[in-house]
């Protein structure tokens, strides 16, 4: 083998070279680091900056989870709102047959006894209502008039004081507390005296 091959072998017995010398920068070594206190006043500043930092985009963090937690519970609310209320118009369409359902048992008790059965057909349809939710408006003839419950239909002259329910001409009903229909009534306006 020759020399140049077994250079090439084995790599232990080439020289190592030598690192160049670093080159200095002109300035002194005082003026690349910072002095004592100097330094440790510019680390302290930028050191309050982040935490200052940190603390502002950990508040506002917690205000948008905050906001974020409302808005879940407002839309819950509100979603439960929705579910209590679905069936609104239908419960509103039932009202009408109790209604007609009424009317049709007053003409029949005019002309006789009526069956038991058709009263418990009635009373089937009422207790449906309820399970939904509905129930009715208790307005009765001598209460005062309160226009958060009832609707005056009729204004008449009585015996009762003014603003006393004389005669209860439809019945009002409530969903969840809701208000679907307001009881009709006919309202006293008291005696006219003739002068």
């Amino acid at each position: 083998m020759t020399d140049n091959n077994k250079d090439k072998q084995n790599p232990s017995s080439q020289p190592i070279p030598k690192p160049e010398p670093s080159r200095q920068s002109s300035r002194s070594e005082s003026e690349v680091r910072p002095a004592g206190a100097a330094g440790q006043a510019g680390s302290d500043e930028k050191l309050a900056a982040c935490e200052k930092q940190r603390d502002e985009y950990l508040a506002g963090w917690q205000r948008a989870k905050a906001d974020f937690l409302n808005y879940r519970k407002d839309e819950a609310a509100r979603f439960e709102q929705m579910i209590r209320f679905a069936n609104e118009d239908l419960l509103e369409e039932l009202i009408e047959v109790l209604d007609s359902f009424d009317l049709g048992l007053q003409a029949l008790e005019k002309k006789g006894p009526v069956e038991k059965g058709v009263y418990m057909i009635r009373s089937k349809l009422e207790d449906v209502m309820k399970q939904r939710g509905v129930e009715r408006i208790s307005v009765k003839v001598g209460e005062k008039f309160d226009p958060s419950l009832a609707e005056a239909i009729v204004e008449a002259e009585s015996e009762q004081p003014s603003g006393t329910i004389v005669e209860v001409i439809e019945n009002g009903y409530k969903l969840n507390g809701k208000i679907l229909r307001p009881a009709r009534v006919k309202v006293s306006r008291g005696m006219q005296t003739s002068a």
